[in-house]
């Protein structure tokens, strides 16, 4: 696993001793001896994560991370805390200086390199979302990490304990930040997991007669909790179970006796972040709709068009259906520009795909072809049909004016339509949209405000 580690420490052994077990893994490593020089790293270097000392001279490890989380350019990155400190109450405020993890000196170095590792897995999933929001369209991060600062809604967690009485204890821990749901049979869990929107599962290892780990597997391996953060609860010293855990996907750990400081702090801190993955997600599923839809009149655009007809007239051929294509023009459309201005030629454009919307049926396909051409795919409809259809668009279009709010006014608008069919002997998609093309254009020349359909 390549990645580029940062290791924070004003003490040149600590710095050397770190950085050769890191090496040993074939990470990348770069090193910082105060807080300062960690900040102008990060400015200018990419990094995937930093390993931060807390005690340092001038600037210490909670200030550092503190400024890393403030900033939207360094925010992302992970942070664990190294330190000889080892207080519960230390613990907690690294976490809520934003830290993701909090490693106690002499470091073990089979947690220290899964829990890189785990983090490591964890950015890269963050980067690449980023990267395709960033290259979809100009997406501002700092409204991503908007509502990220704990006043959000309260999580949803779901925890996964066979015992009641530590049950309890979690509830009643994590009562002032999340709603818990409570199960003691991990199958049910499971299900439970997959079926409601929880922003995490705790899982403690106490399950009688059940692999914890196994259940972690499962909700790794399900689609719907692909993604679903989750924190084990194990016993001190279980060394091998938290770097199997790691391997597995799992995110975070505590261990007994649990601090209910420690535990809300870390809670919060994988809510966040899942908070802060789904909207990366949301906004490449947005920008991914924006692509294909026409931000004007909401209808698919031309570049969908393009490559669901392949798809449609492909289909219609090797089950020897019919398919018609309709294409609509709105009659005079550069006197509605010229007279009423722009903005009301837009209002045109939206009540006209309004008016087609309301006209096709739901397995119809309405596009915007450009400018105030429009598109219809009709599957498994024959040359008849598809002229019925394109009548009645027509009849819609002309039976009521146009009210445009810009100027006041209502103005009439007509179309002219032409339509081809499959059956016409187009052997392409391209074919079939020039032979409806070449229909319009006949309907335009025979006055508008008419259909007109292709020869066969």
């Amino acid at each position: 696993m390549t990645a580029r580690i940062l290791v924070v420490d004003d003490i040149p052994a600590n710095l050397k001793l770190l950085e050769v077990r890191l090496l040993a893994e074939y990470f990348d490593v770069l090193t910082a001896d105060d807080g300062y020089k960690a900040l102008s790293i990060c400015d200018s270097t990419h990094v995937d994560v930093i390993l931060l000392d807390i005690m340092m001279p001038g600037m210490d490890g909670f200030e550092v991370c503190e400024r890393l989380k403030s900033n939207p350019k360094t925010s992302h990155i992970p942070v664990v805390m190294v330190t000889a400190l080892d207080q519960p109450s230390d613990r907690v405020r690294g976490l809520k200086a934003g830290a993701d993890d909090f490693l106690t000196k002499p470091v073990n170095d089979l947690q220290l390199i899964s829990r890189v590792k785990s983090l490591v897995r964890l950015k890269t999933l963050s980067d690449e979302l980023r990267i395709r929001a960033d290259t979809a369209q100009n997406l501002a991060l700092e409204d991503i990490l908007k509502g990220m600062d704990g006043r959000e809604e309260a999580g949803h967690v779901l925890l996964v304990d066979s015992r009641a009485s530590s049950q309890e204890r979690i509830v009643r821990a994590l009562k002032p930040v999340a709603n818990v749901t409570a199960m003691s049979d991990p199958q049910a869990a499971l299900f439970e997991a997959a079926e409601n929107p929880f922003d995490l599962v705790i899982v403690n290892a106490n399950l009688d007669n059940y692999d914890p780990l196994r259940l972690c597997s499962q909700l790794r391996s399900l689609e719907r909790t692909r993604f679903l953060p989750l924190l084990l609860i194990t016993e001190l010293g279980a060394d091998e179970i938290i770097v199997r855990a790691l391997d597995l996907g799992v995110n975070d750990y505590i261990v007994r006796p649990i601090d209910p400081n420690e535990l809300v702090a870390r809670t919060l801190t994988q809510i966040k972040r899942k908070r802060y993955n789904d909207r990366l997600r949301t906004s490449v599923r947005q920008t991914i709709e924006l692509a294909v839809t026409d931000s004007l009149t909401g209808l698919h655009n031309r570049r969908y068009l393009d490559n669901h007809l392949k798809v449609l007239f492909n289909r219609a051929a090797a089950r020897s259906r019919a398919l018609s294509v309709c294409i609509t023009d709105i009659d005079r459309f550069k006197s509605v520009n010229d007279t009423y201005g722009h903005d009301a030629g837009d209002e045109v454009l939206r009540e006209f795909a309004a008016r087609i919307r309301s006209t096709v049926r739901g397995a119809d396909l309405a596009c915007r072809y450009g400018g105030e051409e429009f598109v219809v795919v009709m599957p498994d409809t024959d040359a008849a049909a598809a002229a019925s259809i394109a009548e009645r668009l027509r009849d819609i279009i002309e039976r009521s004016p146009f009210h445009l709010k810009s100027t006041g006014t209502a103005i009439n608008i007509t179309a002219s339509l032409g339509i081809a069919c499959n059956s016409t002997g187009a052997e392409t998609p391209d074919q079939l949209l020039k032979q409806a093309d070449r229909a319009l254009y006949e309907a335009k020349n025979a006055g508008r405000n008419r259909v007109v359909a292709a020869a066969a």
